[in-house]
C-alpha cells in the first residue's frame, strides 16, 4: 500500500459526509413502472407544474448534506435537460412548452445554497443495443459533453453500471472527455474512478471497510467486479432510499418512510465505517419533496446535530459510579 495516497477532491469527498440524491424523470409519472420492463412512457405525462429545486436543495441543506445527485438520465433514456441528442428530452414535453431544464434548475439551487454539485448519467439504455459499440459511445459521450459543458463546474458525475454489462465501452476515450472537460470531477465507480460504489443499495459499508482497493463492484445485476491496475485510494459511498420499495417517487410505499432511528442506525453503519451517506427522495409529480420524506430528513438531521453537536469529550462527565453521558 505505500505511495496510496488520496487526491484532494477525494479528501474533500469524505469531509461531504452526506449527500441527497433525486430520482426525478419521465418515471415519476408512471406508476408502477420498473427497470428494463420496455414500457412506453409518453412524453406528455411530464408535467411538474410545481417544479422547486430550489426547495429541495434548501431542504438537504437545512438537513445537513453537503452535496447533492440529480437523475439526468436514467435507464429509459429520458433527458433532464435539452439534449440535442435525443428527442425524448424535456424540450419534447409540455412542462414549460418545452423551454424548461431540470438540470439547469437543479445546478443552480445548489450554487445558490452552495451545495456540492453532482450529476447521475446511466450510460445504458432501454434499446441502446440497437446501435453499434461505436455509436453508442458517440451518443453516450456527446450526451455527457453537454452536461460538463453547459453547466459550469461539476463536483461529482455519478455512473451507473446497471444495464451495462457485457458492453465494451472505449474507456480511454470516454475519460479523457471527462477529464478534459471538468479536470478536478470526480468519477463514480466505473472507468477511472475516485469513489466506489460500496456493494449494496442497503446504505451500509462493512465494518472492514477500506478506502484502498483493488478492484470495484459494478452492479446489483453482477457479483462480478472490475479489477483494477493497481490498488487505489477509493472511498466507499452508501446509497439506499428514504423508503424501501422505489428510487422513484411512488403513491403507494409513503407507509415505508424510514425512521429517524433507522436514519441515525445507517449514518453509524456508513459514515461511521467511514464511507459516505446518501439518501435517496424521488420527488413527486408536482415537482416538489413529498412532505412525509421532507419532515423525516430534517427530523434526521436534528438528531445529528443534537447527537454530534458538540466534541465527545464534552459530553460526558466522571462520576463517582463511572462516566456519565450527557
Amino acid at each position: 500500500m505505500t505511495g496510496v495516497l488520496p487526491t484532494k477532491q477525494q479528501l474533500s469527498f469524505l469531509d461531504w459526509e452526506m449527500g441527497a440524491f433525486f430520482h426525478f424523470g419521465i418515471r415519476t409519472f408512471y406508476e408502477g413502472h420498473r427497470d428494463w420492463d420496455g414500457k412506453e412512457m409518453d412524453l406528455d405525462a411530464f408535467r411538474p407544474a410545481k417544479l422547486d429545486c430550489d426547495s429541495w436543495i434548501r431542504t438537504i441543506k437545512e438537513a445537513g448534506m453537503a452535496y447533492a445527485i440529480l437523475v439526468c438520465k436514467h435507464h429509459d433514456g429520458f433527458a433532464n435537460w435539452p439534449s440535442k441528442y435525443t428527442d425524448y428530452s424535456v424540450a419534447n414535453t409540455p412542462w414549460k412548452d418545452g423551454q424548461g431544464d431540470v438540470v439547469r434548475e437543479f445546478v443552480d439551487a445548489c450554487r445558490k445554497y452552495d451545495i456540492r454539485i453532482g450529476l447521475y448519467y446511466s450510460p445504458a439504455e432501454a434499446g441502446y443495443q440497437k446501435r453499434s459499440p461505436k455509436e453508442h459511445d458517440d451518443y453516450f459521450i456527446n450526451q455527457i459533453s453537454e452536461l460538463l459543458t453547459n453547466y459550469g463546474r461539476i463536483d461529482y458525475l455519478w455512473f451507473d453500471g446497471c444495464g451495462s454489462e457485457g458492453h465494451e465501452y472505449d474507456r480511454k476515450r470516454i475519460i479523457r472527455t471527462i477529464r478534459d472537460l471538468q479536470p478536478e470531477i470526480l468519477i463514480f465507480n466505473m472507468w477511472d474512478p475516485d469513489t466506489r460504489w460500496v456493494g449494496n443499495e442497503a446504505g451500509v459499508a462493512n465494518v472492514t471497510n477500506s478506502n484502498v482497493v483493488s478492484s470495484v463492484d459494478f452492479s446489483v445485476l453482477t457479483e462480478s467486479g472490475d479489477d483494477l491496475d493497481t490498488e487505489r485510494f477509493l472511498p466507499a459511498e452508501c446509497d439506499f432510499m428514504m423508503r424501501d420499495r422505489n428510487w422513484f417517487y411512488s403513491e403507494y410505499d409513503v407507509h415505508t418512510v424510514k425512521s429517524v432511528e433507522e436514519l441515525i442506525s445507517l449514518y453509524y453503519y456508513s459514515v461511521g465505517n467511514g464511507a459516505n451517506f446518501l439518501i435517496n427522495i424521488g420527488p413527486d409529480r408536482r415537482g416538489l419533496l413529498p412532505e412525509v420524506d421532507a419532515r423525516r430528513l430534517l427530523e434526521f438531521g436534528q438528531e445529528i446535530r443534537r447527537r454530534f453537536s458538540q466534541p465527545v469529550p464534552a459530553t460526558w462527565e466522571s462520576t463517582e459510579d463511572g462516566i456519565c453521558i450527557r
